[in-house]
């Protein structure tokens, strides 16, 4: 029991650094491009860089886990975070920093997935899902907080720490690993290299287009060639997964409509929620004019939801009908979104209280929530596909809002994250995030009126029998 306990706290306290140094990254921008002499686009890479590689990895690391082995993957995946991100708060050169960043987004995406994987080797039934509510409520606490962290840690030793102390807590975690089951690899098993090429690379090649697009020109042939690869090599990727042994991700999942506007849903909140948590410090640092302190509380009001309401969500999920309570979780966030359109230099926290809070109870009630109802509605033996198609889906679309918001502001400003111009680009951001989201509230609608899983409330018996 004693042994249980503490494999459940590695994972955990090595899963907190991970959310952490992602708004972390996102609160020191404006610093960063100050002291290291960077241009926009090269700033942006610090965040894109290592949500990328986390996104595009992801998949590829759970397949290496299977193969060599849950705790190897850990322990590799969680050092090269810690000495990335060590290294990271030591550098001097905006290019050394974004390659740090990238190995360090690799690296978070070999532990995440190694411990999850030790969590379901460790723990069965009730107390599997437990641990699994626990990691969750981890990596939400993360993002609450992470802010108001990492504003205190800026005001405290400047952006190095921002990367000093994640790397400081995964040193720890690695102190404990002894603890951890060995978990080897599963006999049989092979690896989808085609596939993890093919995946990989459409989605650093899209965010490499996004970001540099502003500045080389959405026209240059540099862009544009990188867009067609990207676009031959969506097509060419259910092709690859078809004829392949063991395929990297299960898409057939997502013929299923009722699993599709789940997939829908979480990505259209993601889209608006994170690149927002991103960009929203640069603009209360250097437009509203707060510390980095100051600005990371004022966060707290778009983040703090994430933490108090998903007990709310899972109360009315007993009650409310799915199509009801997921697309009313989408149009929340979107809501919020808009009304964020009343930003300006002179905003206050009492001002932005509402639209800050709105857009971040679409995420809260939806925290976890999506996640079990996504795994539930198909048959026992798909659950682990489901879980890596669903979060592949979160995390892309995730990466990608940012890419694509970073991108629109630096090229609505002159790459100059200052001024009446950047109040301007936040309020047409908003305004396209608001109504994305509302173009998907109706697509996970339809989707549901599709599936046979709309009119039970979320917490009732689904298609396949089971309670969600």
């Amino acid at each position: 029991m004693l042994r249980r306990a503490l494999i459940l706290a590695v994972v955990l306290f090595s899963t907190f650094s991970f959310p952490l140094t992602i708004t972390g990254a996102s609160l020191a921008m404006p610093e960063i491009g100050t002291d290291l002499g960077a241009d926009l686009a090269a700033t942006q890479w610090v965040v894109n860089g290592y949500n990328a590689c986390f996104a595009a990895f992801l998949v590829v690391t759970g397949s290496l886990a299977d193969v060599l082995g849950r705790r190897r993957i850990f322990v590799v995946g969680l050092t090269l975070f810690c000495v990335t991100s060590a290294a990271s708060a030591l550098a001097h050169d905006i290019l050394l920093l974004n390659v740090l960043r990238a190995l360090g987004g690799i690296g978070a995406a070999a532990a995440v997935t190694g411990g999850g994987l030790i969590l379901a080797l460790t723990f069965e039934g009730a107390a599997r899902t437990r641990a699994f509510s626990l990691l969750g409520t981890m990596i939400g606490t993360g993002l609450a907080f992470g802010p108001t962290i990492s504003g205190l840690l800026m005001e405290w030793r400047g952006w190095p720490a921002v990367f000093g102390v994640p790397a400081a807590l995964a040193a720890v975690a690695l102190v404990a690993v002894p603890v951890l089951p060995i978990g080897r690899g599963e006999p049989g098993r092979s690896i989808d290299v085609t596939g993890a090429v093919v995946f990989t690379s459409a989605l650093l090649l899209l965010i490499f287009a996004l970001v540099e697009g502003p500045d080389l020109g959405f026209a240059s042939p540099t862009v544009l060639v990188a867009f067609a690869l990207v676009v031959l090599l969506v097509v060419a990727f259910p092709f690859v997964e078809r004829r392949a042994e063991d395929p990297l991700l299960e898409l057939r999942l997502l013929l299923d409509p009722g699993f599709l506007a789940l997939s829908v849903a979480t990505g259209a909140i993601v889209f608006v929620l994170i690149p927002l948590l991103v960009y929203l410090p640069t603009y209360l640092i250097s437009v509203v004019g707060l510390g980095p302190g100051r600005a990371g509380v004022w966060m707290l009001m778009l983040t703090g939801p994430s933490v108090v309401l998903p007990s709310v969500g899972a109360l009315l999920a007993k009650r409310l009908p799915k199509a009801v309570l997921v697309s009313g979780s989408v149009a929340v966030t979107g809501v919020g979104a808009l009304l964020l359109m009343t930003i300006g230099p002179d905003s206050t926290a009492s001002r932005l209280a509402v639209p800050l809070l709105l857009t971040g109870m679409g995420f809260g009630l939806s925290t976890g929530l999506l996640d079990g109802l996504a795994i539930s509605s198909v048959r026992p033996e798909q659950s682990g596909m489901a879980s890596g198609v669903f979060n592949t889906a979160r995390l892309a679309t995730e990466t990608v809002g940012i890419a694509a918001v970073g991108a629109l502001l630096a090229g609505l400003t002159g790459d100059r994250l200052v001024g009446a111009g950047f109040t301007t680009a936040l309020h047409t951001v908003c305004l396209c995030l608001g109504v994305m989201a509302a173009l998907a509230t109706v697509c996970v609608l339809l989707l549901f009126r599709r599936s046979a899983g709309d009119i039970a409330p979320a917490g009732g018996v689904d298609r396949a029998g089971q309670h969600g």
